[in-house]
């Protein structure tokens, strides 16, 4: 899975605790950042020219043999990459690349493939790649495969007696299945089905994806928790941990893009009633960091303390709301990972700080909420921290064809897999251009960057 993002910087500055902070293109800058600019552009475009030439189409490439991988389908890609790469490409003024991405989308991408995709990422992914893709290039063609794919995934809402979507949809014949779900799964879409509506002027979208934010959102605990396990078809809980991490985090992001994205003050009174729970249920503080274990929904006992890469988005989360103090302190004990690790593990136990799994698939989440501290504090440790990330994930990822992949963060150094999935295309690697370049390209006021860093808002053409 992935993450993340929104900001409004209205007027020159974000509201930040009740306080104004100024906005990141009035921070002073206590370095020069172009170099490191320049260089996430030029591997990025190195990574580029091997995809092409070695697997233009595919979903992956492979960056260790130069091979190519399917991701939703075994011997059906859709040219995952290529669509997670536009708007990325699109920032750094590759225009060039740009037009070959398009070019083959709009030659060769069909969605009538018999065969069962994952709702959640075919959204995330493919209906945000190729919204994000139009809303930078204007090309008429990407917004009308994206409103095709949406709709071969609304037969999971529309067949399911909740409203809850199913987890799996056939794309060529509409056919459900796999009701065992979670919230991020049915609580993933209102960003990219909302945008659709406000392009389109079908509300179905919008409508489909709050009603099952909403079925989630009326089933929290008498402590205002929320079990990540759903049945979409019964509504009933399935299990009674909460997280902030998978299987819980972009459900919360998305109550808090949806108000940020089209002004629905409903989603945010969901989301600031659900956030008031967490930092008062989950929360805990250790050592003087700040960090949310695994709970019981329906008792606050702690069931976990295991934190996930993943969810260190919702440092950025945090501060984008309001809650910046929160934001920082959880960063900055994520922060203690990076240190400790230089890659920081899939998951660790945050008491002995030791890894539980030892792997890391190229996650931005980290580098995420550095982009949303620093747009909301204009404080340049957050690029000082995300320059580290970089570094180290070129230290350790690069390979022939490539960035790879971890296997064991922990080995000396550290092990790569033959694999480079698809978010990379469209997170870290913009998340560090964003932070680093100052591009013209992007309203650094005005934005929204999707829990797959899709840009849905602020393209400057």
């Amino acid at each position: 899975m992935s993450r993340r993002t929104v900001l409004r910087l209205m007027g020159g500055a974000a509201v930040a605790g009740g306080l104004l902070a100024a906005a990141p293109a009035a921070a002073s800058a206590s370095r020069n950042w172009k170099p490191t600019a320049e260089s996430v552009r030029r591997e990025f475009l190195w990574a580029w020219q091997h995809y092409v030439d070695r697997a233009l189409g595919a979903d992956h490439i492979k960056p260790i043999s130069g091979g190519r991988e399917d991701f939703f389908v075994p011997g059906h890609s859709v040219g995952l990459s290529a669509v997670e790469a536009v708007d990325t490409l699109w920032l750094m003024g590759a225009d060039a690349e740009v037009a070959q991405a398009v070019q083959w989308i709009e030659d060769n991408l069909s969605f009538d493939v018999d065969a069962p995709f994952q709702v959640f990422e075919t959204n995330i992914r493919m209906v945000g790649g190729l919204a994000a893709a139009y809303h930078c290039t204007g090309r008429p063609r990407l917004l009308e495969l994206a409103v095709d794919v949406a709709d071969r995934l609304l037969p999971a809402f529309t067949e399911s007696p909740t409203g809850l979507p199913y987890r799996y949809v056939n794309l060529a014949t509409g056919a459900v299945s796999r009701p065992e779900t979670n919230i991020v799964e049915v609580g993933t879409y209102i960003a990219e089905f909302g945008v659709l509506s406000e392009w389109t002027g079908d509300r179905r979208y919008y409508d489909l994806a709050k009603r099952a934010m909403r079925v989630v959102h009326d089933k929290r605990t008498e402590l205002g928790l929320l079990p990540h396990d759903i049945h979409a078809e019964t509504g009933e809980w399935r299990n009674r941990q909460a997280t902030v991490g998978p299987p819980g985090d972009s459900y919360y992001e998305y109550l808090w893009d949806g108000y940020a994205l089209f002004g629905d003050e409903e989603l945010r009174q969901w989301y600031d009633t659900l956030t008031d729970a967490i930092l008062a249920h989950q929360a805990e503080r250790r050592d003087g960091l700040l960090w949310f274990p695994q709970v019981d929904a329906f008792t606050g006992e702690v069931l976990s303390r295991e934190q996930s890469v993943l969810a260190g988005f919702y440092a950025g989360l945090l501060a984008e709301s309001g809650r910046v103090d929160e934001g920082r302190a959880y960063h900055d004990a994520f922060n203690t990972a990076q240190e400790k690790f230089g890659v920081i593990p899939h998951s660790f136990d945050y008491v002995t700080m030791s890894a539980s799994d030892p792997s890391n698939a190229l996650r931005p989440e980290f580098a995420d909420a550095a982009l949303m501290l620093w747009l909301a504090t204009g404080d340049e440790i957050f690029r000082e921290r995300a320059r580290v990330h970089y570094d180290n994930m070129l230290r350790t990822s690069k390979t022939d064809y490539g960035f790879a992949s971890l296997s064991d963060v922990t080995a000396k150094p550290p092990s790569q897999e033959d694999s480079c999935p698809g978010y990379w295309w469209s997170e870290q690697m913009k998340y560090y251009w964003l932070l680093f370049s100052d591009t013209p390209r992007f309203d650094y006021r005005d934005n929204y960057l999707s829990t797959e860093a899709n840009l849905l808002r602020g393209a400057r053409r």
